[in-house]
């Protein structure tokens, strides 16, 4: 059974349909990249997934389990987890405390931003267990205000899985990033999880190409294609519609 099914789903606002028909499957530890030109649908398609729009029709299935109507906490519970394009880390607390706010929001713990830091042993255990994963000890005392853009992109990344993900959706991971961020990033989405499935929007091509197992290409909504990077790369279509992209 595949990890995630996605059923011809749709979403229009008025006349504008930003997804339209979408069919995929990802598989368990599939590292699955979503491409294409601007308003092509790629944010829209992973917002539906994450439960922050919900889709007009079609359906989602997350091994098996039908969560197309499900909340964003019920899909949580299910196993997927998200970052945004845009940071969403609270710029005042520590990398720690958002690290711990991300494992407490999992096992149903209060939002409590006002929590004393020693107040829960398991939650700290866990904690320091995502940042030895990550390799972020060594900043976990630190304000996130106070770290480099491409560190907070990290932690954010480090706050998902502190959500214990089965699927993570990644929204432009390297935007903003400096070509020496960028590789650190890479770096970093290599050493997660084999078993961890990864839905990632990127437009570095060169990033797509290092980290896709198998790429969509969406064009005004729809999947123009899946398949393998070379397939996707050999394909004149898709040279065609995405042109200056690098591919």
């Amino acid at each position: 059974m595949s990890l995630l099914r996605i059923e011809r789903l749709n979403k229009a606002y008025g006349s504008l349909a930003v997804t339209r028909d979408v069919t995929l499957t990802i598989e368990h530890g599939e590292r699955h990249v979503i491409i294409g030109p601007n308003g092509a649908g790629k944010t829209s398609l992973i917002n539906q997934l994450g439960g922050q729009i919900r889709a007009d029709s079609g359906s989602i299935f997350m091994n098996g389990t039908d969560i197309t109507h499900a909340p964003p906490e019920a899909r949580l519970k299910h196993g997927i987890c998200r970052t945004f394009q845009k940071n969403t880390l609270f710029q005042g607390l520590s990398v720690f405390e958002n690290v711990r706010l991300g494992i407490g929001s999992r096992y149903g713990q209060p939002f409590n931003l006002f929590a004393r830091i020693d107040g829960n042993d398991d939650l700290n255990r866990r904690t320091w267990a995502i940042l030895a994963r990550t390799e972020l000890e060594h900043v976990a005392g630190q304000r996130v205000a106070s770290l480099s853009y491409g560190d907070q992109r990290r932690i954010e990344v480090a706050a998902a899985l502190a959500g214990e993900p089965k699927l993570l959706l990644l929204d432009e991971p390297t935007s903003g990033l400096s070509p020496a961020e960028t590789q650190q990033m890479i770096g970093f989405i290599r050493t997660l999880p084999d078993d961890l499935s990864i839905i990632m929007i990127e437009h570095d091509m060169e990033v797509v190409f290092q980290i896709a197992h198998r790429i969509s290409v969406l064009y005004y909504g729809e999947v123009l294609m899946t398949g393998a990077p070379d397939e996707v790369s050999g394909n004149e279509r898709v040279r065609e519609v995405y042109l200056g992209a690098g591919i």
